[in-house]
């Protein structure tokens, strides 16, 4: 076996841990900041690293249950960097020193009007770890009561709540682009079909 599979092979079971040799701020804004970094990493290589670093972020999956099948609010508003609208589940930025669940109520009722009798973390996951350190957690937000919203100057929202079947089915013709939005409807859809097959 060559050297570099051998090498490959050991890296997982491997104690060592990434060493950083230098860290410096290249950029701070209201949301994010950047930082390059020189690491060791634990395989031995040593490389540059550009990361993205984010306090993280709330995703809100909010089913209205009164139908034969769950509804799931979705928002639509344009994000400059997709140059599009897109429709998303309900999601934000955790504040410094706010806890997850405490972000996920604050940003459901901000955006929607919405607040929720019951909630359940799902999902947890890193936003694109090659290069931003941001973890999504997504809940699951049940017994929804309809109020008002009180959306940032910023935001414009457009709000729709859809059918289980319908919100899968854009996933699946490529209507939703957003990947805390996919990954959140797939595994409703999942754990319903789960349920059904018990």
């Amino acid at each position: 076996m060559p050297k570099l599979a051998r090498r490959i092979q050991k890296s997982p079971r491997s104690k060592s841990k990434t060493r950083v040799l230098s860290s410096v701020e290249v950029f701070r804004g209201p949301v994010f900041r950047v930082t390059t970094d020189q690491v060791l990493e634990p395989a031995g290589i040593r490389a540059r690293r550009d990361i993205v670093r984010h306090s993280g972020s709330v995703v809100i999956l909010a089913l209205e249950e009164s139908h034969s099948q769950p509804r799931i609010l979705l928002e639509r508003q344009y994000r400059h960097a997709a140059k599009s609208y897109m429709w998303e589940l309900p999601a934000g930025r955790i504040d410094e020193g706010e806890r997850e669940l405490a972000a996920a109520k604050r940003e459901l009722l901000e955006e929607t009007g919405y607040t929720a009798a019951r909630w359940r973390r799902i999902l947890k996951f890193y936003a694109s770890p090659g290069f931003i350190d941001e973890t999504m957690a997504v809940y699951l937000a049940r017994g929804l009561r309809a109020g008002i919203a009180k959306p940032e100057a910023d935001e414009f929202i457009k709000l729709r709540l859809f059918p289980l079947s319908d919100a899968v089915r854009m996933v699946m013709k490529g209507d939703i682009h957003d990947a805390k939005t996919i990954s959140s409807v797939l595994w409703l859809s999942q754990n319903r079909a789960g349920k059904v097959r018990r």
